[in-house]
């Protein structure tokens, strides 16, 4: 005679994900063909718990469940002893391990871990912005972007737009060279939005022949020339002037050092709007 599992109803205050993703691989290690699973999700009262309780006594269901709020999850445990009913708390047992072991208290807030989910896919759409939206390859970039990172080359702009997007916020950047007229989007964005990178002659004369020898190149190309580099400087501070943006100085400073100044201005400008 061919064996079947039960139905299972997957009980959650939040949206059951968690829940169903342990039932359907403990399902697998049986060799029984499927299994009907029902969910219950947001639950956030014990009179949907008791109805749910009925139902699956009535049919030889299973319930799996978690239910971060102690009291719904209590509740269920009782009408589930009360009625004979198989019940299976999902992630109670490990909270509680991690509980008794750190002696830190559980939040109990339901949707935590989608929250968490949230967060990532907002870091990885951060992420697929910044490149697609470095090195001024498309200035549409510079009106949908949190930040804006202007300056000349070698002031760490990919770098920092990587790092910030990380903290899951859309930086584009914008290289500044006295041949190239900028995009007039620069000009129309919020005050503040834009924030320029400046560095020293003596410093970025060093990164930039360093860069040259690494590519196998004479360092004395126009690139790494003082006089270029000082043309280079200077234009960049006419259109940061104009822009009317604050200006960083990343000399020696690491990538984490100037990404703190540019979050600083970066909340501050949130909390002013």
């Amino acid at each position: 005679m061919t064996q079947h599992l039960p139905g299972i109803y997957i009980v959650s205050d939040s949206i059951g994900e968690t829940a169903e993703m342990v039932v359907r691989a403990a399902a697998s290690q049986f060799n029984s063909g499927t299994m009907e699973i029902r969910q219950v999700p947001n639950i956030s009262d014990t009179a949907t718990i008791d109805e749910i309780v009925s139902h699956a006594r009535m049919e030889n269901y299973v319930i799996a469940y978690t239910l971060v709020v102690d009291d719904l999850a209590r509740h269920l445990q009782a009408r589930a002893l009360e009625t004979g009913v198989v019940c299976v708390d999902i992630l109670g047992p490990l909270i509680d391990a991690l509980k008794q072991a750190s002696h830190i208290e559980p939040k109990r807030e339901p949707g935590l871990l989608r929250k968490i989910d949230e967060m990532y896919y907002r870091r990885v759409e951060a992420v697929e912005f910044a490149v697609r939206y470095d090195d001024g390859k498309d200035p549409r970039g510079i009106e949908q972007a949190d930040i804006v990172l202007v300056g000349v080359s070698r002031t760490s702009k990919t770098p920092l737009s990587m790092y910030l997007a990380h903290k899951r916020i859309k930086v584009a950047n914008v290289p500044l060279v006295p041949e190239v007229n900028p995009p007039q989007e620069l000009y129309r964005v919020a005050k503040g939005k834009i924030i320029g990178l400046t560095i020293r002659h003596e410093q970025l004369n060093r990164i930039r022949t360093e860069r040259l020898k690494t590519m196998g190149l004479a360092g004395q190309a126009t690139y790494a020339n003082p006089e270029r580099i000082q043309e280079e400087l200077e234009f960049a501070e006419q259109i940061m002037r104009r822009i009317g943006c604050p200006v960083i100085d990343v000399t020696n400073k690491a990538v984490e050092e100037t990404a703190s100044k540019i979050l600083e201005i970066y909340y501050r400008r949130l909390s002013n709007v």
